[in-house]
């Protein structure tokens, strides 16, 4: 009864005070009950955050947004012509591209998760398709995809991953690698954020800023001076860019081309994930993420997409989680995109 009280109590709540906690420990209460299919627990990624600072990690444009733009669906003559596994992990699953499709990045203090799900999942279908262990650019996606050639997305402030697959497409990104590349002659354009947490002393990251970053200039020259090819002849096209459209489909394209693109709304429980398979439980909307959706699968007796986030490995389950499959929870199922490579 206490658990029932205490999420209607959350539900019902007519203003969310983006000062308060991001850490709340009635909401890890409720979603800790008996019965419950995944675990919640004091995130160190945001052990000292606030709501406001993990609503500024939201930045995606949602289909009820009147910006938002969406993709055409692929062909559906392109499906059916290979057998689904039951479940598949494409960190583990596509030999040779573990590494690529197994590291977690971290957007950092910057609304650029729209970014992060759409390039790491061309980044990872390059690696799948090619053997490609490149790095691509986050960094390029939310510089230079931006206004009426992409959707109306504004960098730190929020975009569209549907419309980075276009731009993919049409324009083409740069390698790129994380903050750690920074000035090693690597890549194009290394991500310019230093991966960080909300912690105390039980990360390996630092302390995050207490500002949202500034979203960094599109220019038409790399980042990395020591780069040696130039920023033109580095980009990098895909050949497509579609939309997907029901949960079969996207089975098929992880197990068959690689990660996918997806979109869906983060709720107050969200942050304090620790492991399982999630499902909204209680606390009010704090805005749209983009992330990537690696593989899928059955915990339990539960469906579940496998996902990866990009607020680095001191969040969630090594920076992973699992949502419920089959019911477009939270979304996630509605704004899915990816692309031929």
């Amino acid at each position: 009864m206490k658990y029932a009280l205490a999420a209607a109590l959350f539900a019902s709540a007519s203003a969310l005070d983006l000062s308060a906690p991001a850490i709340n420990q009635e909401i890890i209460d409720v979603v800790n009950r008996p019965g419950s299919t995944w675990e919640a627990h004091a995130s160190p990624r945001f052990m000292n955050a606030t709501l406001g600072d993990v609503a500024m990690l939201l930045g995606a444009i949602m289909p009820d947004d009147p910006r938002y733009e969406a993709l055409p669906p692929r062909e559906e003559h392109l499906y059916g012509a290979v057998s689904v596994p039951d479940s598949f992990d494409a960190t583990t699953d596509f030999e040779g591209c573990e590494d690529i499709i197994g590291h977690v990045r971290d957007q950092s203090s910057c609304g650029s998760c729209w970014a992060f799900g759409s390039t790491e999942a061309f980044n990872d279908r390059r690696c799948v398709a090619y053997g490609d262990k490149q790095w691509y650019a986050a960094e390029d996606t939310l510089a230079c995809c931006s206004g009426l050639r992409c959707g109306l997305s504004m960098g730190c402030n929020g975009g569209q991953p549907t419309s980075a697959w276009k731009w993919f497409a049409s324009t083409g990104v740069t390698t790129g690698g994380m903050f750690e590349d920074v000035d090693t002659g690597s890549t194009c354009n290394p991500y310019p954020f230093e991966a960080c947490a909300h912690h105390v002393d039980n990360t390996d990251y630092p302390e995050c800023p207490s500002d949202e970053y500034s979203t960094p200039k599109c220019t038409s020259e790399c980042l990395d001076s020591k780069y040696e090819t130039k920023y033109a002849d580095d980009k990098v096209k895909a050949k497509s860019a579609y939309s997907i459209s029901s949960a079969d489909k996207m089975m098929e394209e992880i197990s068959t081309n690689g990660p996918i693109t997806a979109a869906f709304t983060v709720y107050e429980d969200f942050t304090s994930y620790k492991s399982g398979v999630y499902t909204h439980q209680t606390g009010r909307q704090l805005g749209g993420h983009a992330i990537e959706i690696v593989g899928y699968g059955t915990e339990d007796g539960t469906p579940y997409w496998k996902v990866k986030n990009s607020w680095n490995d001191s969040w969630g389950d090594g920076g992973f989680f699992k949502i419920l499959r089959g019911s477009n929870e939270c979304g996630i199922e509605g704004t899915v995109s990816a692309g031929l490579v």
